[in-house]
Order: C-alpha cells, then sequence, then structure tokens
C-alpha cells in the first residue's frame, strides 16, 4: 500500500520564546503493511515525531527528509501530504463548533477523493462504521468534538481513519484516556482498516496494553529526540516491567 521513510530528521517546535530543539537525528523507514510502535518517557519526542510527519506549521524541519511512497515530501503542506494518503490520529483531538462530524468527514473524503461520495453511499457507511465504534446514532450530527469525552474524541478519529483509508496511519497516543472497553472498541478499528485495506501505522504509545490488540511487527524505543533501541514485540513487554530510566540515563 506504501511506504514511510524517515531520514535523519531533525525538528524544531516553534514557542514565544524562539524555537526549541526536539528532534535529533529520527531513523526510520516503515514498509508496506508494516505496523511500527514507537514508546518513550514524556518530552522524549514521540509527539513532535508525529506533528512534524503531519506537516504541522509549528513543527519546524530543520534536517533530514520525508519520503512517502518515494516522494519527498519535507516541505509538503499538511493538506498535501494528507492527499498523499498520510493520516494523524491526535492525541488531543481539536473542537469545531458549528461544523458537524458528517459535514466534516464528507468534506475531507471529498478533498481526499477529488470528488463527493454518493449521498446515500455515504450516508449507510457513516451508519455502519458508527455501528462498528459502539457511537449513538446522533453522534454524527454533533459539532466536531465539542462536549465529546476523551472517548468519544478517539472514537472520532478511528471513524475518520475508516472512512478516508489512509495509506499512511499515524496514531498519537490514541490509548490515552480510554477504559478497557473504550480500548478495545477502537483498537479493532484500527485492525479493521489495516486489514481491509494493507496500509501502513506508526503507532505511539505509552503503554503495552494497546498492543496486545494492535500487533506491531516492530517496537522502537525514543529517548533524547530519536531512536534509541529497535526490537520485536516482546520490547514493549521488557519497557513495562522495566520502565524508561536506563535510556533517559543513557
Amino acid at each position: 500500500m506504501a511506504t514511510l521513510e524517515i531520514r535523519n530528521l531533525h525538528a524544531s517546535v516553534e514557542t514565544p520564546e524562539g524555537e526549541i530543539p526536539i528532534l535529533h537525528g529520527v531513523n526510520l523507514t516503515i514498509g508496506d503493511g508494516e505496523i511500527h510502535a514507537i514508546m518513550g518517557p514524556n518530552g522524549s519526542g514521540k509527539s513532535t515525531t508525529a506533528y512534524a510527519l503531519a506537516g504541522h506549521p509549528k513543527y519546524i524541519v530543520t534536517e533530514g527528509q520525508i519520503l512517502l511512497d518515494g516522494e519527498d515530501i519535507t516541505d509538503a503542506t499538511a493538506d498535501e501530504r494528507a492527499r498523499a494518503g498520510l493520516f494523524l490520529a491526535m492525541q488531543y483531538p481539536v473542537e469545531v463548533p458549528g461544523v458537524s462530524v458528517t459535514n466534516f468527514l464528507r468534506t475531507a473524503k471529498t478533498a481526499i477523493d477529488g470528488k463527493a461520495p454518493k449521498l446515500r453511499e455515504w450516508t449507510k457507511k457513516i451508519k455502519e462504521v458508527s455501528e462498528t465504534l459502539k457511537v449513538d446514532s446522533d453522534f454524527v450530527s454533533r459539532d466536531l468534538n465539542v462536549g465529546f469525552s476523551g472517548g468519544e474524541k478517539k472514537r472520532t478519529e478511528v471513524l475518520q481513519m475508516e472512512l478516508l483509508e489512509p495509506k499512511v496511519a499515524i496514531l498519537d497516543e490514541t490509548d490515552s484516556g480510554l477504559d478497557v472497553d473504550a480500548l478495545r472498541v477502537v483498537s479493532e478499528g484500527v485492525v479493521d482498516v489495516h486489514e481491509r485495506t494493507g496500509n501502513s501505522i506508526l503507532l505511539i504509545t505509552h503503554y503495552s496494553r494497546i498492543l496486545q490488540y494492535i500487533k506491531p511487527d516492530y517496537v522502537h524505543v525514543f529517548a533524547d529526540g530519536k531512536i534509541v533501541r529497535t526490537g520485536g514485540p516482546e520490547l514493549a513487554d521488557e519497557l513495562e516491567a522495566s520502565g524508561y530510566d536506563s535510556y533517559v540515563e543513557a
């Protein structure tokens, strides 16, 4: 479906005090249909990586390259990256008063595909996915994320992923704030898209519990703005048991 290659990525975040360097040489290749998990302590640069990959204007790439299917998208805008097939599920989804979930989704789908989906088919698809994610029937008529619980916001992110079918999905702490039942439902939605489309996934998390549902091919330890260790799924269990202190000290 797609490959994402990150070469020696350095990035800074823009603040009122000026630019603060966060990433210090991230190297990672996500192959076609692969699932990679990034784990690490707070402040290590995991979310900065997600936003830099998605093209957030406050996160400035100062060195390195980002390639999607071999095409350099380092200087592409966020909407250009989205149309190319890159998707970001945010840790803290923003509220958009006055824009309903269904209107937002249909507008996004139209922008991605270059044409509006047929209304009857679209309505049917939204109903099917909403039932899968166990959201109320009036959910899609509400203003996007306004008054939503943490679990509802995360389900909305996965709802977008189900309908947009991105080539590469970046999931930034999708498990944060979810109870056990919501975690299972959201994870099943992610797995459904992956199995149905064969997309590639970069999953950022603190804990191994979500990896019980979304099985990674590789697990990477992130510290001080870069990847410091890579292993298989068993590495997540090791981190859960021993923590990140040794990597922070190193």
